[in-house]
């Protein structure tokens, strides 16, 4: 069972809880603010009780996630009636999240990959929660055995955009332009 301070509490259904530790709120503002151990790389599994569970500091408008770690998403989910936007990168660092606020704050998590076992997860978590402000991803997981991007779970082949030089018009046809102004103008 995890503890208190990893997301859960005696009574809790556990399997939808997000297992998470974070800093304490005078230590953050450095690299990272806490780790997350989700189970899969399913966004809309993971993303929506993770947005609810660190909801309380302001509303979550956008999470941002690495394209080659997470099983592709929806653009937006509905998180307790709002709409959370997921962004996805091929520059974001493999094992983090961003999750952007209405205000704009960040929350920066480690992602412990899905199926590490118990005890190296719980001392990422752990490690992550009582990191000082310079420590990296890299030297958080390593300290644990684990390697930074090379979680076997990742997907090894990432979609990528197709190489043709699209007018103006395709991009916007193909980022769903015309669609939404058909919608508007309910001709569609």
């Amino acid at each position: 069972m995890i503890s208190d301070r990893f997301g859960t509490t005696p009574g809790d259904r556990a399997e939808h809880r997000p297992r998470l530790a974070m800093k304490p709120d005078a230590a953050r503002g450095g690299l990272l603010d806490g780790a997350w151990w989700p189970r899969s790389t399913d966004p809309a599994a993971e993303f929506p009780a993770l947005v609810a569970a660190l909801g309380g500091g302001g509303p979550i408008r956008r999470v941002s996630y690495h394209l080659g770690t997470w099983e592709r998403a929806e653009r937006g989910l509905d998180v307790g009636g709002a709409v959370v936007r997921t962004e996805g990168f091929h520059t974001t660092q493999p094992d983090t999240v961003t999750l952007i606020r209405a205000d704009y704050t960040r929350v920066r998590l480690l992602v412990v990959p899905p199926g590490t076992t118990d005890d190296v997860a719980h001392a990422v978590l752990r490690a992550t929660a009582t990191s000082g402000p310079t420590a990296t991803v890299e030297e958080i997981m390593a300290g644990n055995g684990l390697v930074a991007g090379q979680n076997p779970v990742y997907r090894t082949e990432v979609p990528r955009t197709p190489k043709f030089d699209a007018g103006p018009d395709e991009r916007w046809d193909a980022e769903g332009g015309a669609a939404r102004r058909r919608a508007v103008l309910g001709t569609g």
